[in-house]
């Protein structure tokens, strides 16, 4: 008896969930940017303009083959490939959760041990450095919902709790509470007041990014 082959091109069910899920991310990147960014207009713009979610996109794959001992000499050369076309040095180490975005994107530095969470946002210049030449956890610990300004510091194996904001061009040596503000050199942690002047734009409790 005949027995007629498949020629069915459709990709396995692996292979779809991955595509699936590769979309699913992509998607939600560009919404986030587009929510961020009052200065975007539409996906199509994002997509291709956008160095900050280029320089994302890219360490996500560098992060994967990271993970491949035979394959870290190639995630090395695609960071710095990273670098060489957004101005943002992610080291293929980092860990970085979902949803960040790194507005401006030019001169972003993250070292190899720092750990970002979800729904972060970083502005140009910020270094996520180390402060110990030791082969240790050295670089900073981001929580979810984290704003870190223009030009801040955040340096050694601090910890910025969830929610947090850090004033532009802050350097931050020490953990960060929850929720808080810090701005200056060395930063100098401020709790909001429970009676904060919202409609003031240029408050600092209202919009700490007003120093971005």
């Amino acid at each position: 008896m005949h027995v007629r082959r498949s020629t069915s091109t459709a990709p396995s069910p692996s292979l779809a969930t991955g595509l699936a899920a590769i979309r699913e991310r992509l998607t939600e990147d560009l919404d986030t940017a587009a929510r961020r960014d009052p200065a975007s207009r539409g996906r199509a713009e994002l997509l291709l303009c956008y160095p900050g979610l280029h320089a994302v996109w890219v360490h996500r794959l560098a992060h994967q083959m990271w993970q491949r001992p035979g394959l870290k000499l190639s995630a090395r050369l695609l960071s710095q490939l990273n670098r060489s076309v957004t101005g943002v040095e992610i080291h293929p180490g980092a860990q970085i959760g979902r949803r960040l975005f790194i507005d401006h994107a030019m001169g972003v530095v993250i070292g190899e041990t720092a750990e970002i969470g979800d729904d972060v946002m970083l502005y140009h210049g910020v270094t996520l450095g180390g402060r110990s030449m030791e082969r240790i956890k050295r670089h900073p610990t981001i929580e979810d919902g984290v704003t870190i300004g223009a030009g801040a510091r955040v340096l050694g194996p601090v910890v910025v709790g969830a929610g947090a904001q850090i004033g532009a061009n802050a350097v931050v040596v020490k953990d960060v509470p929850p929720g808080s503000v810090v701005v200056g050199v060395p930063g100098q942690v401020r709790q909001p007041p429970s009676d904060v002047r919202v409609e003031d734009p240029y408050d600092v409790w209202a919009d700490p990014a007003i120093f971005i």
